[in-house]
């Protein structure tokens, strides 16, 4: 810091909105040179995590599904509202309360897919997708699968496909220019046409 610089600190938060999902706050703060300044965020959690400190709650899970008797990786194509288009992505969902990441997983992946978990890999620590724009903490977990994807079972808020790529299909999907790609599907396919791994 040059002299004269302090650290950024928080002033204070106030709540913008009050809907169920979630909610956008706007941040009061004063800046290195001491000059307050304004940050707007949207958080699953009301209060925010700013203000309960509560950093440690794992608000969603995304899924890397390997289905063990195809040799593939499972990824969805789903409808979503902001992109007004589809998008390639993991299947994931929010975890309920008194679900850990690992069971939230579980019963995910079975309602967006019909397809049945055998066995849990590992599980990431909580990350953030997105800390420019939301506090909202996920946990990626990696499981094994199998069965037949069962499309169109859940519910007429979602419209998902359920997409099975073998190591050629995803570099292909991994450089195609006309399709919207999530940042955590496109890591992982990338790495999976790379090396064949997850």
């Amino acid at each position: 810091m040059s002299a004269g610089d302090q650290k950024i600190r928080i002033l204070g938060q106030t709540a913008l909105t009050d809907r169920r999902f979630v909610n956008l706050f706007e941040i009061r703060y004063s800046d290195k040179k001491g000059n307050e300044r304004r940050w707007d965020f949207v958080s699953r959690q009301n209060p925010p995590k700013i203000e309960t400190g509560g950093f440690d709650i794992v608000d969603a899970v995304i899924i890397v599904p390997w289905h063990a008797p195809s040799g593939k990786l499972v990824v969805i194509r789903e409808f979503r509202m902001p992109l007004n288009d589809y998008q390639y992505g993991f299947p994931a969902g929010l975890v309920d309360p008194g679900e850990s990441p690992e069971q939230s997983a579980i019963r995910e992946l079975g309602e967006e897919t019909g397809l049945k978990t055998t066995g849990v890999r590992r599980t990431s620590p909580p990350i953030y997708v997105s800390s420019g724009l939301t506090d909202e903490s996920i946990v990626m977990v990696y499981l094994d699968c199998e069965g037949h994807p069962s499309d169109g079972n859940t519910g007429s808020a979602e419209d998902i496909e359920t997409v099975f790529l073998s190591r050629q299909e995803a570099a292909d999907l991994c450089v195609a220019p006309d399709l919207k790609v999530d940042v955590k599907t496109w890591l992982v396919m990338d790495k999976f046409a790379a090396t064949g791994g997850i």
